[in-house]
Order: structure tokens, then sequence, then C-alpha cells
């Protein structure tokens, strides 16, 4: 029995007369002079060509269903809606078959073979939709504290971001042994993310062809570290990022055969550094790291502010954390962070921003609930909600509970948390308690009535579901796994589910509607189209804030718009 090749790669050629049962990484036999045949294309070689006997079902033309994603893109919420869903053949492993029929009977086409085209098709084993899946589980022998072992598991991650994948969902699938090595492979996955047009650019301006997928996600992050950025300058040595990169490349049976490509493009690259970001950056994907239709968007809905809006977009956050009213002042909370030897300052009402960021349980009283980490912006939610001790609250799309916790903070109410997602319902769960807050927590679609009771509430937030554009400089990815066509799907999505609550809020009743968007679509004609709508009386909100850092200012974007239905 012979083997179907895959990526993987030996130090030596497995013998012609291997035995079934040898691993899949083995390599079929060359013939002299030759290149290696799969048994698909010898037998082609041959015998007659056959009609496959279990050809695969044409795929519907049908776009895959729109999955909401939420304000905040965590795990499972940052997915591009709109990217096509994998082919099978991209997501199969290599599997084993028989050596080609020798008997003389017409014989019999591999069952995963493509369908032939009447010219002859490609050989099953070149075949486009065949390639064998990349090993992003492969563990490579590398030290964990080494820069090689943070870019191997950073480039695993860029490539399953660019297959649609949200870049937290990506490094939490990475294997890191310790804090360190994690922490290492996200900061690195994180630059890359917010440097991807212009490394994407460069490699093309450089290579001969398009590398393999996880090559390129290894150049894709050891490239940002060579250059400086809105983050300061490079992190590491260049030729030290040049020696691990290619330490990397060597290590990964889907990345040893480049390891020559690794090191050439990345010296050519300190060689002419100045002419090659010259050529490249006269591209605006590469000059501003955003794809053409997100820049086009950025210049049609901000004229004046659009160069401002897409630079704020590309700077690393800060770390912002929200004081627990009900536990301490701001004042004395300010004090505690200095004697731990923490700069920060006060940028909001119970916002305060540290100077640099650190780990949540390095900081004060974060793990007995005096403070949680929240944007300066988003903690603007509930003081406009105007929340009364007594009253009956519900927070619509709430998880990961940030607006939650914070509601709860600033008034005794009874608090109806919903989301249409019970794992992330777990995480408000964890917040709350945290707090030591409670709420009734219920999971549902919040455009659907099954869940409610009937009694109306006195106050609504609906955070709704988004492209999360606003908060790009946080997660950096949804760039790359947005489709132009996804605010205009979201915003139905979102109208339906504010034209649903407003019918369960109290007359005299306040709603606030928030989305982290910064697209019109999905904010300000979203909020003109529902006061029409249900005939609401708009109140006074901020509106449209636009992505900011600043001494004085330092938040996300967002949109606010206050309603109040008429007794």
């Amino acid at each position: 029995m012979s083997k179907r090749p895959t990526l993987s790669l030996k130090s030596k050629p497995a013998p012609a007369t291997k035995k079934a049962g040898a691993g899949m990484g083995s390599r079929p036999a060359v013939p002299p002079g030759g290149r290696p045949r799969s048994e698909a294309g010898k037998a082609a070689a041959n015998k007659p060509a056959s009609k496959p006997a279990d050809k695969p079902a044409d795929k519907p033309a049908v776009k895959p269903a729109l999955q909401p994603a939420g304000k905040v893109p965590a795990a499972a919420q940052t997915a591009a809606p709109s990217a096509p869903a994998p082919s099978p053949w991209e997501t199969a492993a290599p599997r084993v078959h028989k050596a080609r029929n020798t008997s003389s009977g017409p014989s019999k086409a591999p069952s995963f073979a493509p369908p032939r085209s009447d010219s002859g098709g490609l050989r099953a084993s070149h075949h486009r939709d065949l390639k064998p899946r990349v090993q992003t589980e492969f563990q490579a022998e590398l030290k964990s504290d080494s820069l090689a072992f943070a870019l191997l598991g950073a480039a695993a991650a860029v490539l399953q971001v660019r297959g649609g994948m949200a870049l937290p969902q990506a490094l939490a699938g990475v294997n890191a042994p310790s804090p360190q090595a994690r922490g290492a492979i996200q900061d690195i996955a994180y630059r890359a993310m917010r440097q991807l047009g212009r490394s994407d650019a460069l490699v093309a301006e450089m290579a001969p062809k398009a590398p393999d997928p996880l090559v390129a996600g290894l150049l894709a992050c050891a490239l940002p570290l060579m250059q400086a950025s809105d983050e300061g300058p490079a992190p590491y040595e260049a030729f030290t990022v040049v020696d691990q990169a290619v330490t990397a490349a060597g290590a990964h049976p889907d990345t040893a055969r480049a390891k020559g490509m690794v090191n050439a493009l990345l010296r050519r690259f300190l060689r002419e550094r100045e002419t090659l970001l010259a050529a490249v950056l006269a591209q605006p994907v590469a000059r501003w790291n955003y794809p053409q239709w997100w820049i086009d968007a950025a210049i049609t809905a901000f004229p004046t502010q659009w160069e401002a809006v897409l630079t704020a977009g590309n700077q690393a956050p800060p770390l912002t954390l929200r004081v627990n009213a009900r536990r301490v002042t701001v004042e004395d909370y300010l004090v505690r962070l200095a004697e731990a030897g923490i700069g920060a300052r006060r940028i909001g009402e119970q916002a305060v921003r540290l100077d640099k960021p650190v780990g949540v349980h390095l900081i004060p009283g974060f793990d007995e609930g005096d403070v949680s980490v929240q944007d300066a912006g988003a903690q603007l939610a509930a003081q406009l909600l105007d929340v009364q001790d007594g009253m009956r609250v519900l927070d619509a799309c709430a998880a990961p509970g940030g607006k939650t916790g914070h509601i709860l903070e600033l008034a005794d109410v009874a608090l109806t948390a919903l989301d249409a997602d019970p794992q992330r319902l777990t995480r408000v769960r964890e917040n709350l308690e945290r707090l030591g807050l409670s709420a009734e927590l219920q999971a549902a679609q919040a455009q659907g009535r099954e869940w409610w009771d009937g009694e109306p509430f006195d106050r609504i937030l609906a955070d709704v579901p988004c492209t999360a554009s606003g908060i790009v400089r946080r997660h950096p990815d949804i760039r790359w796994l947005r489709r132009k066509g996804d605010a205009l799907q979201l915003a139905t999505l979102s109208g339906q589910i504010l034209d649903n609550l407003w019918q369960m809020l109290r007359p005299n009743g306040k709603l606030l509607f928030v989305t982290c968007s910064l697209w019109p679509q999905e904010s300000e004609a979203q909020a003109a189209a529902f006061a029409v709508r249900n005939r609401a009386t708009r109140i006074d909100a901020p509106g449209q804030l636009l992505p900011v850092g600043g001494a004085e200012q330092d938040h996300d974007g967002l949109f606010y718009a206050l309603f109040q239905k008429d007794a």
C-alpha cells in the first residue's frame, strides 16, 4: 500500500518498498529524472482515465448565513459573516488509498479524486482543491522561550485568521507551555495583524511567486518586528529576527523547504529597506493596513477625518480600568496604584488609564472586584442609561458583561442580561461573581420574544450586533475578516432587534442604542430610521464617537443614541 504525499518532510526519502502502516509523512518514490507522482498520476500514465467512483456533489452557490458578530469580536464573534465556506478538499485530511489496479478490468479512481475536465484536468495530487491540510497542530522542537517558537506560533494564528477565524480563537488553539510564551505569541500576532497589508505587499514585491500559506504567515510575523511602528521602535535587532525566522522555518515540515526563501527575503529587506518601503507605501492598502473597501468607506463617512480614524485604529490600545463605585473612590484607587508603582491617570468619571499595560491579576484589587477592564468610551453606556434603584432593566446582547456589571455598580436594579450565545453568557456570570453582583441570565435571541415574561422594562440597553469597525485597535483582525456587504446585513438584523425591544419598554422608559461601528448605516442612519418607524423621541446623547488616543481622551469608536417612549 502506498501513501498519498503530504507536506511533511523527512531527512531521507522513504524506501520504495515501505510497508503499509507507515506514517503519513513519508515521501513517495521518485522516478529517475522525474517528479513525484501520486497513485492517481501513475494510474493516468498507464491506463485510460476513468470516471471517478464517488464524484463530489457540486457545492450550492448559496452565500453562508450571516453570523451576528456582536459588539466585541471575541472567539466566536469576529468570524467574517460573508466569508465563503472552505472547500471540503481543503479541510479533508489526506487519505490512504489502494495501489493502482493491475487486473485486466477497468481501474477505479480513488473515492476522493475530483472530477476531471474534458481536457484531462490536473493530476489528483496537484489539483488546486486537493492541497494537503497545513499542519498547524505540529509540535516543533524549539525552546519555548525562543523567538523562533513565538514566531511559529504566531504564524499559525495568522494562517487561521486568513481562513476566517477570529484572532483570539486562533491564539487559543496555539500550543504555549508557559504564560511568557503565550504572551510573546500574542504580541507578535497582534503586530502582524496591524501591519498585514504592508507585509503582504513587501512579500509580493520581493518573492518570485506566492509562498505557501504558513510561510506567508511566518513572513507576515517577522517583517513587522524589523520595523518601527506606531507602537514604538522595532522590538528586536533585525539580524536576530532573520536568524530566528529561519530557525522557525526549518523546524516545521510545512515550511522547512522554504527555509532558504525566508532567509533570502528577510535579508533582502534589510539591504533594500528604504527602496522597498517606498515602492509599497504608494499602495493605499500597504500605507494604511486596511482593505481598500475599508479605506474607501472611511473616506466617504469622514471626509476630513478619515486619516486620523485609520491611524487611531493602528495604534495599540491602552489598558483602561473602571473603578467600582460601590467599593472604592477613583481618588483612593489612584493612590493604591501609585503605592504599587503603577502609573495611571483619570480619564473619565470612573475611568482610569494605566501608563503601561500589566497583567490583570497584577492589578491591585482586580481579583477582589474593585476594578474591571473597560474602555473609557464604553463606560458611558451605564451613565447615559440613568438607572435608579428599584428599576427593571434589560441589557440586550450583554456578553461579555462589562456594561452589565457597570449598571449594577451604579444602582440596585432587577437586571436581565440577554445574549444569544450560552457560552458567552458564562463570561457574564464569571464577571458578576468577581464583582459580587447578580443578574438574571437569559440565553435567547434579542429579536425574539419567547424569553420575555411580558412585564415591561424601565430601561433597555441595546448594544446590538455590528461590524465592530470602531474597536479595531483592540481587535486588529476585524479589518481582514469583514467584507464590504457586512454592514448592511448587520444593520438589517440590528433594526429588527431594536424594533422588537421597543415593544418591551414601559411608557416614559428609555432605550439606549449602542454600537461599536464607524459606518453610518449601522449608527446614525439606523437611529434616524428607528425613530421614524417607532415614533420615538430622541433625547441628548453623544452620537458618533471616533476612536482617539490622547492625554485627555482615549477611547474606541462608538455610537450612542437615546430614545424615550412617550406615555
